[in-house]
């Protein structure tokens, strides 16, 4: 006979978010097993120097040591700055993390690493979430100030463990999309 399989139960959408500027550069993840297994990976590979992601895994490997005090798991966050996409106006490369629940606080993250801005603290609203992506549009990026054409925000839902994206342009159209049309 077929297993059961239980319904998962649906979060309620009247939760608290948190929205956080969404960077416009690479995603990266560092993993470290329970056995100091070091990986560093994008969006979808490891990676390795020799078939590196923007620097990314050398710039890993550099700061190793630091990294390692983010302990045991995946942790993602976004590399940007030169030379990847937006540049943000930056002489570097930045890395910063996702987790703003664990990594907010300046004095338990490693010192290499930054952490996605976060914008908004409280119950979901859609015109709160209007509100704060236009107010990025009229002030510039919180990641690196003055730079005045941020990407976008995103939204996690802290009871559905789930993001949500919007961007300042083309939030209506597929990345693909999008793409195709700067060809």
């Amino acid at each position: 006979m077929t297993e059961f399989i239980k319904f998962k139960k649906i979060p309620r959408l009247s939760r608290e978010i948190v929205i956080t500027e969404k960077i416009d550069g690479t995603n990266g993840v560092i993993y470290i097993g329970e056995d100091g297994e070091f990986l560093v990976g994008s969006h979808t590979r490891w990676i390795t120097l020799e078939n590196d992601n923007h620097g990314f895994a050398k710039w890993c490997l550099e700061n190793k040591e630091e990294l390692l005090k983010l302990g045991k798991g995946f942790h993602y966050g976004e590399w940007w700055g030169q030379g990847i996409n937006r540049n943000y106006g930056l002489k570097e490369k930045r890395f910063s993390l996702f987790n703003t629940a664990k990594w907010s606080n300046y004095s338990v993250r490693p010192k290499c690493c930054y952490v996605v801005p976060i914008l908004y603290t409280g119950i979901f609203d859609t015109e709160i979430i209007n509100g704060v992506l236009q107010q990025l549009k009229m002030t510039g990026s919180n990641a690196a100030p003055g730079f005045i054409k941020p990407e976008g925000i995103c939204i996690y839902h802290t009871v559905g463990k789930i993001y949500f994206k919007k961007t300042i342009i083309n939030d209506d159209k597929p990345k693909n999309e999008i793409k195709n049309e700067s060809c």
